[in-house]
């Protein structure tokens, strides 16, 4: 057990040295414009797809279920209660997170791990580039811009899926559904949403960077680091989940 504390101490003070280290360089010239750009499209407009057929079905099945459940009990009419506050409380932030874990936390483990078992990220070194501002600040800020997005995405996309389920299924008019979702959302079941996507997106791309940063091995270590990414990531997300929504049932 001291032995396993130790090392995620460890781990975690070598992720905010990570997080440190970036938002340094970030205001260190050059700035990195172009390559955040790319990054912007790499990590975030390409994961619009995964994302969104994520949201929608989530939102339909969401719709299916509660509707069946529901039925016993006479709360039919209250779909859209249920789905909007599930989707932009919950399920949203932390399903896009989730698949953003899997997709970019690993592409990023992969890339970086190559390049440093190639010994490209040495050779960075030896040109007097700095990896961190070349490599990981770069990801980090494009992440951290484009969880959020996304989720609010999400959001709407999945609360559309519940709306399709509600008027070829269950017979509601979409004016009925909409406006249930309306008078139900707040400001702050929005907030409670959202607010916990960019820690989620810091964990997704600091965990990524370190461990792809401290790969060896060769091929088999790169598989080893991005593994140990997507399992890292999807529990410190869950974990994480509910200490921030704890936080902000108090705060708010």
């Amino acid at each position: 057990m001291g032995d396993t504390l130790r090392n995620a101490l460890e781990f975690v003070g070598a992720l905010a040295s990570l997080l440190l280290a970036s938002l340094r360089r970030f205001f260190a010239r050059p700035f990195e414009g172009e390559q955040i750009g790319r990054q912007l499209h790499h990590l975030g407009v390409r994961s619009l797809s995964i994302t969104t057929i994520t949201a929608v079905f989530t939102g339909m099945v969401l719709a299916l279920e509660t509707a069946y459940t529901l039925a016993a009990y006479g709360g039919k009419l209250l779909i859209g209660k249920a789905v909007a506050l599930s989707i932009v409380q919950e399920l949203g932030p932390v399903l896009t997170a989730l698949v953003m874990a899997g997709r970019v936390g690993a592409g990023i483990t992969a890339e970086i791990g190559s390049m440093n078992v190639t010994e490209q990220v040495d050779a960075i070194r030896a040109l007097g580039a700095d990896p961190v501002k070349k490599l990981v600040m770069p990801k980090l800020i494009a992440t951290v811009l484009m969880v959020p997005a996304l989720t609010i995405l999400a959001d709407f996309v999945g609360i559309l899926g519940g709306l399709v389920i509600s008027i070829v299924d269950l017979g509601q008019s979409a004016s009925f559904y909409l406006r249930q979702v309306i008078t139900t959302l707040t400001f702050r079941d929005v907030l409670t949403g959202t607010g916990k996507t960019p820690i989620f997106a810091l964990i997704i791309v600091l965990v990524a960077c370190h461990n792809g940063l401290r790969t060896t091995g060769g091929a088999d270590g790169v598989g080893r680091a991005t593994t140990h990414t997507v399992v890292v990531a999807s529990i410190a997300i869950l974990v994480s989940n509910f200490f921030l929504t704890k936080f902000f049932f108090v705060v708010l």
